[in-house]
């Protein structure tokens, strides 16, 4: 609990100072626009936790198919090959827009994170590859 009170405090406070450097890293997933819309997903069980942060994320989901028609299995596997190509974007920032593609993400295969952190990391990817216009497969 102390964890998840400190790094809302430290965001807050990254972002009301309004410095240039506007990334930070929640359990590994970084959030990659400016605070406006802001989605968090804590799956308390196994203490892992998603902020979004993105301008336009909260409204766009709500118009999304809802958490129940995607099996869990499905979505950790999609996530898993985002993952692979988001990472492999990171590393290459000659290649792809460094601004887009700021931290790798930890996404083990091997653990379950539960379906509503699948659901909307999954969600996340494609709201980023529509706002963005990439293709991360």
């Amino acid at each position: 609990m102390k964890y998840i009170i400190i790094s809302f405090l430290t965001i807050f406070i990254l972002y009301s100072c309004n410095s240039s450097q506007k990334t930070t890293k929640v359990s590994g997933i970084v959030p990659t626009d400016s605070v406006n819309d802001t989605i968090k997903i804590v799956n308390e069980e196994l203490e892992y936790e998603i902020l979004i942060i993105e301008i336009g994320f909260d409204s766009w989901l709500l118009t999304q198919r809802p958490i129940w028609f995607y099996p869990n299995t499905t979505l950790a596997y999609r996530n898993y090959l985002n993952v692979i190509e988001w990472n492999n974007r990171v590393i290459q920032p000659a290649l792809y827009n460094p601004n887009l593609y700021e931290q790798i993400i930890d996404y083990q295969p091997n653990i379950d994170y539960g379906i509503e952190v699948n659901y909307k990391l999954f969600m996340y990817f494609k709201f980023f590859q529509q706002k963005y216009n990439q293709r991360l497969r």
